[in-house]
């Protein structure tokens, strides 16, 4: 039975050094055959870039997704078609460099996995998520015996509805972007594992991966200003589903979460 592993979003140099010190022997506690990672924000808490993306591959990570701020750090368009284990939200205009979707396989079991975008508070232009999700399930079908979907929201209502939407068609709806681990993972009753967040790998003395201190001094007085990524209580977070190579569906689900 695969064990798939996802770890939510990756922030900054505390968060990528973490993932990369202790992914191997993590997965090797876990019995994790793949492992996919958000790393979105793993350039300076804002974007990727391609030495990064290696860094992380090279770590043990089998597949990189991303989410708003994938054109965040200069560049970066240019270099994404060349890192075949990356993919961009699939609901971008399709002119958009990148992959719409990866497909990693282990031991016979191939899983297919894609990132949506919501459309509720993000600035990033996509067409619906729900529409894209139904549409790339459909090209999948033959390539996959599984499909993981993320859904990088920042309204938890639309990961929701996009969970029950996907109900026993996906393999798995775990969300992403708000950075906090929520506590409602479950098997849906078609057999999909759903996660509202999955939470960060980065720096837990923070807003959000941010410097407390700036985050605050903003909301106080309402000025723009630097928020760097924060340092302190690093940990990782993230989930393990349990998939059914025979159904492509999943059994179980359970949270992650290691502190440094």
């Amino acid at each position: 039975m695969p064990r798939v592993l996802f770890l939510g979003d990756i922030v900054g140099r505390p968060g990528r050094s973490f993932v990369i010190e202790r992914l191997a022997a993590l997965r090797d506690e876990l019995s994790a055959d793949i492992v996919i990672a958000n790393a979105e924000n793993a350039a300076g808490g804002a974007g990727i870039t391609q030495k990064i993306a290696l860094e992380l591959l090279g770590a043990g990570v089998d597949a990189i997704t991303l989410g708003d701020h994938v054109w965040d750090q200069k560049n970066f368009e240019n270099e994404i078609n060349a890192l075949e284990h990356v993919c961009r939200p699939a609901n971008l205009p399709q002119a958009n460099p990148g992959r719409t979707h990866l497909i990693v396989e282990k031991d016979g079991f191939r899983l297919g996995i894609l990132t949506v975008l919501g459309r509720n508070y993000l600035a990033l232009k996509s067409d619906c998520p729900f529409r894209t999700a139904d549409a790339k399930l459909a090209e999948l079908k033959s390539l996959c015996d599984a499909v993981f979907v993320e859904a990088h929201m920042e309204a938890t209502s639309e990961k929701i509805a996009l969970g029950w939407h996907l109900d026993g068609r996906a393999a798995a709806v775990v969300g992403t972007h708000t950075h906090v681990p929520t506590a409602d993972g479950r098997i849906l009753p078609g057999g999909t594992a759903y996660l509202s967040d999955a939470g960060m790998c980065g720096p837990y003395a923070s807003v959000l991966g941010r410097d407390v201190g700036s985050v605050v001094a903003t909301f106080l007085d309402g000025m723009k200003r630097r928020f760097p990524v924060a340092e302190g209580d690093v940990r990782i977070s993230g989930c393990l589903i349990h998939m059914d190579i025979m159904s492509g569906l999943s059994v179980g689900l359970q949270r992650v979460e290691l502190a440094k």
